[in-house]
């Protein structure tokens, strides 16, 4: 099974694009959801933690061709070893602003601090997970062109599909 990483900051697209990948028939996993995330104390107050055991299960099953995992958080570090692809979702900062404040899926984003705290994570966290992509895929491209560009890199030619 090939285990895909969708990540990226808040407001790139990245429950978008997993919620038109699991359309297509994919196994689509949104870590925001289903209790693969939860709250945790830190040094710097509260944050939004994947919980390792539910994660560590979600890649252990082998129940698809292609699993797509998508969220960003700061411990999904320890999990790329298991990952075949990481891919960034990524979006400049007025995009990222102009989503997050109109979007009305989640109220993270909504707040003026949490609009600093994303801008804030786009100049030190995303070099990051720059640095671990295997692909970054802009996101003000329309979503099929997105969703084509991940799969393009993720699955074989069809040609190799078939052998």
């Amino acid at each position: 099974m090939k285990r895909v990483l969708l990540t990226g900051m808040s407001g790139t697209g990245k429950s978008t694009v997993i919620q038109k990948l699991g359309e297509l028939g994919y196994k689509a996993v949104d870590t925001d959801y289903d209790g693969y995330s939860a709250e945790a104390e830190s040094e710097d107050g509260p944050e939004w933690l994947w919980r390792e055991d539910r994660i560590q299960e979600l890649l252990s099953a082998e129940d698809a061709d292609v699993l797509f995992v998508s969220g960003t958080s700061r411990n999904q570090v320890k999990f790329y070893p298991q990952f075949d692809h990481i891919v960034l979702l990524s979006a400049p900062a007025r995009t990222l602003v102009e989503r997050l404040t109109t979007r009305t899926t989640n109220p993270y984003g909504k707040e003026p601090h949490e609009l600093a705290e994303t801008l804030g994570y786009l100049e030190t966290v995303e070099p990051l997970l720059r640095g671990a992509a295997t692909l970054e895929v802009n996101t003000r491209a329309p979503l099929e062109e997105v969703v084509t560009a991940i799969l393009e890199h993720v699955l074989p030619p069809p040609d190799e599909q078939r052998a």
